[in-house]
C-alpha cells in the first residue's frame, strides 16, 4: 500500500517509479480524490463544530427564558446534523475508493532494480557449483519418479483433477526428509524460529500481504456452513451489549433484540488456503507495535500451499514444476528500514546454502520491473539446473517489500528512545520450494540404471538410504 501523503508532495517521484513497471501515471487522479476526500472532511469536521457550538447555545437560551432563540438553534442543531450523515456518508464513500485504488497499485521498485519489460531483462549475478555430466540422456523427474511407480499424477488427477500428485514410499519419505533439513538448517544455524501456522486465513490476512484484492483468481477458496447451535451462541455473546444500547434509546423488547441480531448474522464462513505460508507468518505482526530491540523478527515455517495458478495455463502442465498443491519451507523477515537490505542479503544467503549442502548446481539472478512480483521492492531469484530441460528453473524467490506490505497491515515499530513509531519492512523467500528440490535431486542425482543417489545432506533423514529405486 502506498502513502497518500508520499504521493501527494512527491508525484513526479511516484509516476516514475509506475512507469519502471510499465504503468501510466497515476498521481493525477489519487490526489484528485484524495483533495476531495479531504475537503468533504473538513465541510464534515465544521459542521460538527457549528452542531456542538449550537447544541452549548441552547442551554444559554433556555436559561434566559429566550424560547424563540432556543428553537432557532434546535432547528439549526437539526440541519447540521443532517449534513454530517451526509458528508460522513460521502466521506467514507470517497475513503473506499482511494483505498480501492492504492491497493491496487504495485510497489515502487528499489533503485538497484534492474529495468525491463519481462524476464529476458533479468540480471544474472552469479552461478554456483558444477554442472552434473553423464555418460547417458538424463530423463525428467516424471520418466523417474512413474518408472519406479513412485509418483502417481493418474491417481491423484482422479481424485482431484489436473497439477496434483500421489508420492509413494520411498519419494514421500524423500519429501518429508527435504523439508526436515531445510527446518533444521534454518533453525539451528541461521536463528529462523520456526513457525505451525494456519492453513486458513480470512480476506484481511490475504489483503495484508497484497494478494486480495488484485489476484483473487489465483487463489483457493474454502466455506463453512455455520450450524444453528453456533449462531445461537454467537447471538447470546452479543444479545447484552446490543440490547442495553438499544435500552439507552428507550423501550424495547428482548425477543425483537434476539430476533434481529439472529436475522443479520452470517450463516457461511469463508476462508482462503494459503498461497504461501509468508501470508499468515508476515501478519502475525499486523496492528502491532513491535520494540525495535526485538528486530529483526525471523521465522520459518514448512506447509502445503495452494494455488490455483490461473495466469500460468498451458505452462510446465506435466511433472511437478507447477502443481496446484506443493510444499515450501518459507522464511520471512520483519525489520527496520535500515536493516531490510542487508536481510535481503542475509535471507538469499541462507537460502542458497540448502542448495550448497545438496551438491545442486544453480544461479542467482535479480528480477527486473517488469518480471517482480505486485509486493516486491527487490527480488532476487534462485534457479536450480534441471538436465532434463537444459537449463535453470525458479526454486526460490527472495524479496524485500520495504513497508508496503506493513502499510496494509498497519505494523510498527517504536525505535529506541523515540515516541514515534514507524512502518516495519517485511521480507520473504523461499528456503526452499520443497517439490522442486525433489525435482532437481531427481534429475541431478540420477543414475544410468534409473535409480536415484540420495545426497549425502540427506541421508540420515532417509534412515541411511543411498540410493531409490534400488
Amino acid at each position: 500500500m502506498h502513502d497518500i501523503k508520499y504521493i501527494r508532495e512527491n508525484p513526479a517521484a511516484f509516476d516514475a517509479g509506475l512507469a519502471r513497471r510499465g504503468l501510466s501515471s497515476m498521481s493525477g487522479d489519487l490526489v484528485a480524490l484524495d483533495a476531495h476526500l479531504r475537503a468533504v472532511t473538513t465541510a464534515k469536521q465544521e459542521g460538527e463544530t457549528t452542531r456542538n457550538a449550537a447544541s452549548k447555545a441552547i442551554g444559554a437560551a433556555k436559561a434566559k427564558k429566550d424560547e424563540a432563540e432556543a428553537q432557532r438553534l434546535m432547528g439549526a442543531v437539526e440541519i447540521a446534523k443532517k449534513q454530517i450523515d451526509e458528508q460522513g456518508k460521502r466521506e467514507a464513500e470517497l475513503a473506499q475508493q482511494l483505498q480501492t485504488m492504492l491497493s491496487q497499485i504495485p510497489n515502487i521498485p528499489a533503485d538497484d532494480t534492474p529495468d525491463g519489460p519481462d524476464e529476458s531483462a533479468n540480471v544474472e549475478l552469479r552461478k554456483v557449483g558444477e554442472l552434473p555430466r553423464f555418460d547417458f540422456t538424463p530423463k525428467s523427474h516424471v520418466d523417474l519418479g512413474e518408472a519406479m511407480g513412485l509418483m502417481d499424477f493418474e491417481s491423484a488427477a482422479k481424485l482431484s483433477g489436473a497439477r496434483f500428485v500421489a508420492l509413494k514410499g520411498p519419494l514421500a519419505r524423500l519429501e518429508r526428509a527435504i523439508a526436515a533439513f531445510m527446518l533444521d538448517l534454518h533453525t539451528t544455524e541461521f536463528g529462523y524460529t520456526e513457525i505451525a501456522p494456519p492453513l486458513l486465513v480470512k480476506d484481511h490476512v490475504m489483503f495484508g500481504t497484497g494478494q486480495l484484492p488484485k489476484f483473487v483468481d489465483d487463489q483457493f477458496t474454502a466455506a463453512r456452513t455455520v450450524s444453528r447451535q453456533e449462531l445461537l451462541l454467537q447471538a447470546l455473546d452479543k444479545f447484552d451489549d446490543e440490547f442495553e444500547a438499544r435500552a439507552a434509546r428507550g423501550p424495547v423488547k428482548p425477543s425483537l433484540v434476539m430476533a434481529d441480531i439472529l436475522e443479520t448474522a452470517p450463516t457461511r464462513e469463508d476462508f482462503w488456503l494459503i498461497p504461501t505460508s509468508e501470508v499468515p507468518m508476515t501478519n502475525m505482526v499486523r496492528e502491532q507495535i513491535l520494540d525495535e530491540t526485538g528486530l529483526p523478527l525471523r521465522m520459518t515455517a514448512d506447509t502445503p500451499c495452494f494455488r490455483a495458478e490461473a495466469g500460468a495455463a498451458g505452462r510446465d502442465t506435466r511433472g511437478m514444476i507447477r502443481l496446484h498443491q506443493f510444499r515450501k519451507v518459507e522464511l520471512v523477515s520483519i525489520t527496520t528500514p535500515e536493516q531490510s537490505a542487508a536481510e535481503h542479503e542475509r535471507m538469499t544467503a541462507c537460502a542458497e546454502e540448502v542448495l550448497k549442502r545438496l551438491g545442486l548446481a544453480y544461479r542467482v539472478v535479480a528480477l527486473c520491473t517488469g518480471d517482480m512480483g505486485f509486493s516486491a521492492k527487490k527480488t532476487y531469484d534462485i534457479e536450480v539446473w534441471l538436465p532434463s530441460q537444459d537449463k535453470y528453473r525458479e526454486i526460490s524467490s527472495c524479496s524485500n517489500c520495504g513497508d508496503f506490505q506493513a502499510r496494509r497491515m498497519n505494523a510498527r515499530f517504536r525505535p529506541a528512545g523515540e515516541k514515534q513509531t514507524r512502518f516495519v519492512h517485511t521480507l520473504n523467500g523461499s528456503g526452499l520450494a520443497v517439490g522442486r528440490c525433489m525435482v532437481a535431486i531427481l534429475e541431478n542425482y540420477q543414475t544410468a540404471d534409473g535409480m536415484i543417489r540420495v545426497p549425502d545432506a540427506l541421508r540420515s533423514y532417509m534412515g541411511g538410504v543411498e540410493f531409490i529405486g534400488a
